[in-house]
């Protein structure tokens, strides 16, 4: 049996979700026992409760998104991903349209555990990024111990270094870059989001169509525009291209990106892409 490809929350609204909505959209975290491959050392701490703990010590859900799995039964206990927010620090208010947030992943079969990194969330694409970890570190907690206590840590820690990301949203505001630059980046973002195992890339979709500007507020040749630009063609998919199979002309699509593991990794890479062209622009 196949599950669904994906659950996923747009939340187009940018509101809070209840506990009711996180179930529906990531029922995983909703999962009553762990999964029958654990050992007697796991220690269950289901993320429901983690997540009710973490809205009582102020950080509200406003995304909730789960795997998929192709095994019989798994489907209950797979990765899941929330974002949250902050209610209640200085440190943590939004700086213009961008507003920090804390991303967490679980999952109740043994492929994760508690991962807490910085994220983003800019109201003018309604898009979620995240910060790499050379900016400001992210927290893994292992199913043992308290397990509880550690998330809300390991939360509150990386809200006292949300600063950090918002001076660099200032800083590469004020960094333009010509067109060469912008260029470079759209070439390393292309390589990232389309090549194989080999590094090669065989897509119709061109590295200059990820510069391609889908509203107004994003028109610019500041780091901060530029990498949005690039950011949003890379996860939210809809670029057109041409190829040709046995001498058929197909037209191409790209999806919007949807796997936890590939939205996490694909995000934080493209922030350190534009944090190395910071560094390059002497910021």
């Amino acid at each position: 049996m196949r599950y669904s490809n994906f659950n996923r929350s747009s939340n187009r609204n940018n509101q809070p979700l209840t506990i009711e909505q996180v179930a529906q959209l990531a029922p995983s975290a909703f999962a009553t026992e762990a999964h029958s491959s654990r050992s007697s050392k796991y220690t269950y701490i289901p993320t429901v409760d983690v997540i009710k703990g973490m809205m009582a010590a102020g950080f509200v859900p406003f995304k909730a998104q789960q795997s998929s799995s192709r095994i019989e039964g798994k489907s209950e206990f797979t990765k899941h991903m929330i974002r949250f927010r902050f209610q209640g620090s200085t440190a943590m208010t939004a700086v213009g349209d961008t507003t920090p947030e804390i991303v967490m992943v679980n999952s109740h079969d043994g492929t994760s555990a508690y991962k807490l990194m910085a994220g983003i969330f800019r109201l003018a694409c309604l898009n979620g990024m995240m910060v790499c970890e050379s900016e400001i570190g992210s927290v893994s907690v292992f199913h043992k111990g308290n397990v509880l206590d550690n998330v809300i840590e390991g939360s509150c820690r990386i809200v006292d270094d949300s600063a950090k990301m918002l001076n660099s949203v200032n800083t590469w505001k004020q960094l333009q870059l010509t067109n060469g630059e912008q260029n470079a980046l759209a070439e390393a973002a292309h390589t990232l989001r389309f090549s194989d195992t080999e590094g090669k890339v065989t897509t119709p979709i061109t590295a200059a169509q990820l510069l391609t500007t889908r509203r107004d507020a994003d028109t610019g040749a500041d780091l901060w525009t530029t990498f949005n630009r690039v950011q949003e063609n890379v996860i939210r998919g809809g670029l057109h291209g041409v190829t040709r199979v046995n001498g058929v002309r197909r037209n191409v699509t790209t999806r919007e990106v949807r796997g936890i593991d590939q939205d996490v990794k694909l995000n934080r890479a493209l922030w350190q892409l534009a944090a190395k062209m910071a560094e390059l622009k002497g910021a």
